[in-house]
């Protein structure tokens, strides 16, 4: 590890768990100062104990003035935000005509408007500190989906196109904007897919899973978080704009 983040103050959301935790322990490990969000204040204030210069903070991003008063309180506490990083996600399963309205919008609304809205309120400190940089969570089912997942596979392509439009009107704000889009991380909620989904053991179908991919096993929290920590970093200066690919090869494949 390096100390490339000494200084900086990161916002992560979801760090109560799986991605959002590992990529807070990834970039406290390299100096920075981690807020971290989530919506279940117990398990963010779990992630936050380990770590040197953390805080929870118990926000529910998909709400407007929570996501304000939280960026406030960042501010207030550590003197601004330079990282954000939006890991927060949630997935339901259904055919459209059979998903309930409340389900669309439980995904729709954490996954797309939740980086919307931590966007509004953390570029404009990002822009006060001279610049800095985010990295939004897509998905490669932003490219290519599968069958029952249209309230998410949707959610991530919004994603995408958001982070691109992001980047151009805040290039001047020396802001850069990126996405990350892994393939199948062994995370609890790809344990709650395989829990809902077959009725074999979830460890089983979870191995098939990740035998799907070329490298031939999920890919693992700490293999994306190294990209997210370049793509955070001053060795990216001129990356912006842009979906990066972190999925051992699934999106080149044709067929099975």
């Amino acid at each position: 590890m390096t100390d490339r983040f000494t200084g900086k103050v990161a916002v992560v959301t979801g760090a109560g768990a799986g991605m959002g935790a590992a990529v807070a322990r990834r970039l406290a490990a390299e100096g920075a100062r981690i807020a971290a969000f989530d919506l279940d204040l117990a398990a963010a204030t779990a992630t936050a104990a380990d770590l040197d210069g953390a805080t929870p903070f118990q926000v529910d991003i998909r709400a407007d003035a929570a996501v304000r008063d939280a960026m406030a309180a960042v501010a207030d506490r550590f003197g601004g935000v330079d990282l954000l990083v939006n890991v927060a996600g949630v997935v339901r399963y259904g055919e459209v005509p059979d998903m309930a309205e409340d389900d669309w919008d439980l995904v729709i609304d954490t996954n797309l408007k939740g980086s919307y809205l931590t966007c509004k309120y953390g570029i404009p400190l990002m822009a006060a500190r001279g610049g800095g940089a985010v990295v939004n969570f897509a998905s490669v089912q932003a490219f290519a989906s599968q069958r029952l997942v249209a309230a998410y596979s949707a959610s991530k392509g919004g994603v995408v196109s958001l982070t691109r439009t992001l980047a151009l009107d805040h290039a001047k704000d020396n802001v850069r904007v990126n996405c990350v889009c892994p393939g199948s991380v062994a995370t609890p909620m790809l344990r709650y897919g395989a829990e809902l989904l077959d009725e074999r053991d979830p460890e089983e179908t979870m191995r098939d899973w990740g035998a799907l991919h070329p490298i031939g096993r999920l890919i693992q929290p700490e293999d994306v978080t190294g990209l997210v920590a370049f793509l955070l970093s001053d060795e990216a200066a001129v990356i912006t704009g842009a979906p990066h690919l972190v999925d051992g090869g699934l999106l080149a494949k044709l067929g099975v």
